[in-house]
Parts: structure tokens; C-alpha cells; sequence
């Protein structure tokens, strides 16, 4: 199956990962001032202030044309659950279809080994023969279903948090630039996840869609999808996958505490009051709802 645009969409999202992160980066460095550092980390400051780091300004102003209400944190959520939904569903059905059974069933490989046994290849490594190039393009496939099964339950728990845990102030802003970064941000990540298998998805579903216009419903194989199968090969991974996940757990339950407990301050949405938070991570480090936002997709790297 042709992949050619694998490669070209990984270039872009490279690209665009890179044009993202360059002024953070420079922001960081230590420029002179008569250089514009001090620009630039202004820049970078008014564009990702937020909340209570939003100056007050009239509604008249031109800094207030610019900001967007902070409860809007819900469209990175909505945004990040619909492309991540989508991209799973397609690329787990697709493993499903052509990627199963990630082991291969014993008739098939005692036969490929019965055949070197009597002469059909001078050389024969068990090795070599599980870790085929077909077999690794499998396991390849089931485990971005893995990562994306992960990246769909962050992006759900923080809908839900968005929703109901926090509460933001009406008068609560945060920067347009801040905003539209965040939506590229829940574009992006899935996209960064799936972007190896995607086009090989894409082009299988449009053949399954040109061959059900052909076809038509009557000539077409029911689809049977048994439950097992789906999860199956998700089982068989390796232990890196494993560890990773298990790492992403344990953010994620420090995450959920922190942002309860950042959630209790407020219980009233009207109130422009906060306490110092306690409890947790918060004994040890000043903002531990972002350290344990590391620690959540550190399982990415390990996965």
C-alpha cells in the first residue's frame, strides 16, 4: 500500500511544531535588551497571559479586542476530542481489518519453518522471522491505536474538568493568541500521533467507501467486528507501552487531584477571591497541575 505522503505530513507537523516552539525558545534565551529580548519576552508574556495575569482594561480598549473569554478553555477539549475520536476510530478500524492477527497463528509460521527445514532458504533466524518487516509495521499500527486510546481519555477528563470542576470568572480573559495556540495544540498532537499510519488509513478508507458506491450495500461482506479481537492485540504489545501507560495513570491521578483541589477554591463562580492552595503536589512545587501535565505525556516518549 502506497505511504508516499507519510513522510510529507510528518515534515509539516514537524514545521509547524518547530514554528511553535521557536518564540518560547527565544523568549528563554538570554538576548540582550538592545537586541529586543526584552521584547520579546514581553510579547511572549501578553500573548500567554491569562486569567488573573490579564491586566484590566476597558472593554473599549484595544487589548480587550484581543482576548477571549477564559471559559472558552472548553473549545481546546471539544476540538481535541473530536480529531482524536475521529483518527482513533479510523485507525483502529483499520488495524482490525488488515492488521490482525498481530502473532501470527501457528499453521502459518510451523509451515514457514518446516519450509527452511527442508531447504527453501540457506539461512533461517527465529529473530528475523518474528520481527519481519510486515509483523513490525503491525505492532507499529496497534500501538498508535495504544497511544491515541490514551490521548482520548486525557482529552475527555479534561472536557469533563473544564466543565465541571473549574470555575472560570466572567471576567476571566485570556490573550487571542493564547487561544489559537491551544486549538493548534489539539489538532496537532493527535494528528503528531497518528501521522505515520494516517495516509495508509485514509487511502483504505477511500477504498472501502469507492468500493461500497461500486458494489452497492447488498454486494458487500458484513462487517462482524467481535469485541476480543479489538482488544487482543492491544495485549500484546510490548512493555514499554506498558510502563508508559502506567505512567500516564499516575499523572493522570495526580492531575485530577490538583485540579479538584484548584476547582475548590472557587466554588463560586461570581467570586474573584482565590486561597493558596495546599495539599498534594502543591507542598513541593508551585504549579504541580503543569508538572503533572509533563508527567502525562512523558508516556508518548516512553510508549
Amino acid at each position: 500500500m502506497d505511504t508516499g505522503s507519510g513522510p510529507g505530513l510528518q515534515y509539516l507537523l514537524c514545521l509547524a511544531w518547530v514554528a511553535a516552539t521557536l518564540p518560547i525558545a527565544a523568549a528563554a534565551l538570554p538576548i540582550p535588551r538592545a537586541a529586543g529580548g526584552r521584547f520579546i519576552h514581553g510579547l511572549l508574556c501578553a500573548f500567554s497571559s491569562r486569567g488573573k495575569t490579564v491586566r484590566p482594561s476597558s472593554s473599549s480598549s484595544s487589548k480587550a479586542r484581543f482576548t477571549v473569554p477564559q471559559k472558552f478553555f472548553f473549545h481546546f477539549y471539544v476540538v481535541g476530542v473530536v480529531v482524536t475520536t475521529s483518527l482513533l476510530l479510523a485507525i483502529w478500524f483499520y488495524a482490525y481489518m488488515k492488521m490482525t492477527p498481530l502473532i501470527p497463528e501457528p499453521s502459518s509460521y510451523y509451515s514457514t519453518i518446516a519450509s527452511h527445514l527442508v531447504g527453501g532458504s540457506n539461512s533461517f533466524s527465529l529473530t528475523n522471522f518474528w520481527l519481519s518487516r510486515p509483523m513490525k509495521h503491525k505492532y507499529h499500527v496497534w500501538r498508535t491505536v495504544f497511544v491515541l486510546i490514551l490521548m482520548e481519555i486525557q482529552v475527555l477528563r479534561r472536557l469533563y474538568e473544564t466543565e465541571h470542576v473549574f470555575h472560570y470568572s466572567p471576567s476571566a480573559r485570556m490573550h487571542i493568541i493564547g487561544y489559537l495556540t491551544g486549538i493548534f495544540y489539539y489538532v496537532a498532537a493527535p494528528l503528531s500521533l497518528a501521522s505515520s499510519c494516517l495516509p495508509e488509513t485514509i487511502q483504505y478508507l477511500r477504498y472501502q467507501i469507492a468500493e461500497f458506491i461500486v458494489k452497492g450495500r447488498a454486494k458487500m461482506p458484513d462487517l462482524a467486528i467481535v469485541p476480543s479481537h479489538l482488544l487482543k492485540p492491544l495485549l500484546k504489545l510490548g512493555w514499554c507501552q506498558w510502563i508508559g501507560a502506567i505512567i500516564f495513570i499516575w499523572g493522570s491521578l495526580h492531575q485530577i487531584h490538583c485540579h479538584a483541589i484548584l476547582g475548590s477554591l472557587r466554588e463560586h463562580k461570581d467570586s474573584d477571591e482565590y486561597v493558596i492552595p495546599c495539599g498534594d503536589w502543591f507542598s513541593r512545587v508551585s504549579c504541580p497541575h503543569y508538572l503533572a501535565e509533563l508527567v502525562i505525556y512523558f508516556w508518548h516518549v516512553d510508549s
